[in-house]
């Protein structure tokens, strides 16, 4: 499966994600998923975890995926994903299957992929089994309620983490995620987000042409959870990865590789912009622009700067 990009095919493909979904005005999870989707050549299965996604855009009797959809439980999505890919291994042992190559795509949220999911996630890696595992990561419980998540910021007010006087919000940093699935020896793992698109598409297609676990983790902007107008979802999609709050990275093989801007930013430092520009495009930060809360900004800009040298120096640009 060639990693090459044509635009204008591109443009003629059919969508597989239709429209009448219930997803907010402004979420970033249907442009991921079109975006996905477009990379995807060939048969492909879906498996979606329960979150916002799956209840908006299968609301009973209608569907708006145009490819062969399975529903799971929060927990077992990456369970599901390997079940398929254990079962089409068998048929085509018995001479039932005859394609060449099938896309398993797993969607899930921050809620079951930090969380929930975990478990399941680092079973299949560990098993090997042939999928994508796309995080699509709004920072938070966001179809139950907004309530934190392992992969909610340190600062951000949610339900379960609201800003006051004593505590100013979430007051752990984000679980890392990605490396923790590269910990597992997955031989890919990427981060994107549906701003930088054609970096995103070229990751999913890489991803799809590599047997075993893959993982693509893409921040996904939520205006209803993070308190920002719907208007301006690519845009903070964009300035996240300008503050290197989410910088652009690829491994494969154990091959560390920085991205589109982010790669950039590394061979140009002047780019990096302070976190306060990320924070500031959205409510549920509004607390640590206050005075009495700056040391919160200025420990979340710390965390930001150690993770990024870190990356700096896996990345062999350091």
């Amino acid at each position: 499966m060639s990693s090459a990009i044509n635009i204008r095919e591109l443009a003629k493909k059919e969508p597989k994600l239709l429209p009448g979904h219930r997803l907010c005005a402004g979420c970033a999870a249907p442009v991921i998923v079109k975006l996905v989707l477009l990379a995807a050549e060939g048969p492909t299965i879906i498996v979606n975890a329960t979150g916002c996604l799956e209840v908006a855009t299968t609301i009973f009797p209608y569907t708006s995926w145009k490819v062969p959809w399975i529903h799971n439980a929060f927990e077992n999505a990456a369970s599901t994903a390997a079940g398929i890919d254990a079962a089409i291994k068998a048929l085509r042992r018995r001479g039932a299957f005859k394609h060449d190559r099938v896309n398993i795509i797993a969607f899930a949220g921050d809620g079951g992929t930090y969380d929930i999911g975990l478990q399941a996630l680092s079973g299949a890696i560990e098993r090997g089994h042939n999928f994508l595992y796309i995080l699509y990561d709004n920072e938070a419980y966001m179809n139950t309620g907004i309530q934190r998540s392992g992969g909610t910021p340190l600062g951000a007010a949610t339900t379960t983490s609201p800003a006051g006087r004593i505590i100013p919000g979430k007051l752990q940093h984000k679980k890392p995620i990605a490396d923790i699935v590269v910990a597992h020896k997955a031989p890919y793992v990427a981060t994107a987000t549906p701003a930088h698109w054609m970096d995103l598409i070229r990751k999913v297609k890489k991803a799809l042409s590599i047997e075993g676990p893959k993982f693509l983790h893409i921040l996904s902007p939520c205006p209803r959870g993070w308190r920002y107008d719907p208007s301006m979802t690519m845009e903070v999609a964009r300035i996240a990865v300008d503050t290197c709050y989410f910088p652009l990275w690829e491994y494969e093989k154990g091959t560390w590789r920085l991205t589109d801007r982010s790669l950039a930013i590394a061979k140009n430092p002047q780019l990096k912009k302070p976190i306060e520009e990320f924070l500031k495009t959205q409510g549920r930060f509004k607390h640590l622009l206050r005075p009495e809360n700056r040391h919160m900004i200025e420990k979340l800009q710390e965390y930001v700067d150690a993770v990024w040298e870190d990356l700096l120096k896996r990345a062999g640009l350091k």
